[in-house]
């Protein structure tokens, strides 16, 4: 998956409350892995239908730019991004924020279907590294 439209929708997902997103701070343009983000998981994985799972427990805000913003002017791609080319933006200035969603906690039954699949995920990198 790749969003890369400059004019688009950029979101911020994070679990404080401001309205300046500070120089360096992490943007996309898919909605659902910022809302992900305002979590703050140490460990998010992404499947192959786009269904994000993560461990994140902290309670979540959704945000937008709220400034017109060019590619390599005011952000730039991630360049140790671990997802998918055009997913991971970092910010070059501190840009002007509007929240949209307050997100709230990451419900129970989501939870332990992540915990699930994280649980699978290690078990699968340590078969690999066993073999």
């Amino acid at each position: 998956m790749q969003f890369v439209n400059s004019k688009g929708i950029w979101y911020h997902g994070s679990n404080k409350v401001f309205e300046v997103l500070e120089e360096g701070s992490t943007i996309t343009q898919w909605k659902q892995l910022a809302e992900a983000f305002s979590h703050k998981p140490t460990i998010l994985a992404i499947e192959d239908d786009n269904s994000i799972f993560h461990n994140g427990r902290e309670y979540g805000y959704l945000y937008i730019v709220d400034e017109p913003i060019e590619i390599d002017v005011d952000i730039y791609a991630h360049p140790r991004t671990t997802m998918g080319k055009g997913l991971e933006f970092l910010t070059k200035r501190k840009l002007k924020v509007k929240m949209v969603k307050e997100i709230g906690m990451p419900g129970e039954e989501y939870q332990k279907l992540s915990a699930e699949k994280i649980k699978g995920y290690r078990q699968s990198a340590k078969n690999q590294t066993n073999n």
